[in-house]
């Protein structure tokens, strides 16, 4: 099958069901719903890529398994939060932002993330391409990036989870584990996972244009939605309390905090 075609098909599917979710989010009032088909979307579009492409087919099936489990695991913790949580409040924080166009702003939202998840599913499709024999060193240093990185993801959002049912924590800034070491651990192991597929698609034709992935993501975690949003939200819920966190401790790697006087 064409590259092209195949690429312009996967964007054609998730912006339908984009357009879907975002009447489904506009009855409901929750955006949370774009993070949870965004991530699913990157999986079933890399799977796609691993099935429709001539790489080493040890490796296509690798590279898929892993972004499916990636998904699956990235879209399930999501979909639990939003059953249990009231909107992200980077979400409520952009709507507010937005006002009055707000909804006809999320429409367009959601068909970038359509966009995105194909762009985000590159690596995957060049990994795929990728004819060398299996294993590279690089294959092996890919896997070590994605297992590190997905256990470092895991356990953040696992310590956050237990930080917020917490009754005693309630209103109180989590610093417990990683978090004492970053303000956003999850959203830093999330961006190393990226580099995982960069190394598998090394050796490929046009290999680099992997390094999009991580560099939009990096951008967008520093950007557009992911901290500034976040933590304006944080800023607002807990005050003071924040600041002094902002102040202590590293936004993105995980570094030792500072102390109030050498802040």
């Amino acid at each position: 099958m064409n590259v092209w075609f195949l690429i312009l098909l996967c964007w054609l599917g998730v912006a339908v069901v984009m357009a879907m979710l975002w009447v489904l989010q506009r009855v409901q009032g929750d955006s949370g719903v774009v993070d949870v088909a965004w991530g699913l979307g990157v999986g079933l579009i890399s799977l796609v890529f691993a099935i429709f492409s001539d790489g080493d087919p040890t490796r296509r099936a690798i590279v898929a398994s892993l972004a499916i489990a990636w998904s699956v695991r990235l879209s399930g913790h999501i979909l639990i939060r939003l059953f249990q949580l009231p909107e992200d409040g980077r979400y409520v924080t952009i709507k507010e932002n937005w006002g009055e166009k707000a909804q006809s702003n999320l429409f367009w939202f959601f068909q970038l993330q359509a966009f995105w998840a194909v762009l985000f599913a590159l690596p995957m499709l060049m990994a795929s391409r990728n004819v060398l024999p299996f294993p590279t060193v690089w294959d092996f240093i890919g896997l070590a990036i994605w297992i590190m990185a997905i256990a470092g993801e895991f356990v953040a959002d696992r310590q956050l989870a237990r930080f917020r049912n917490d009754p005693a924590t309630k209103g109180e800034v989590c610093r417990t584990g990683l978090w004492r070491y970053s303000r956003h651990p999850n959203y830093f192991f999330e961006w190393i996972h990226w580099w995982g597929y960069v190394c598998f698609s090394i050796g490929a034709t046009f290999w680099w244009t992997t390094l999009l992935a991580p560099l939009c993501m990096l951008y967008f975690l520093f950007k557009v939605t992911g901290i500034p949003p976040t933590e304006a939200q944080c800023l607002k819920s807990r005050g003071e309390k924040y600041r002094e966190y902002q102040r202590t401790t590293s936004p993105f790697i995980p570094w030792p905090p500072k102390t109030e006087q050498q802040s």
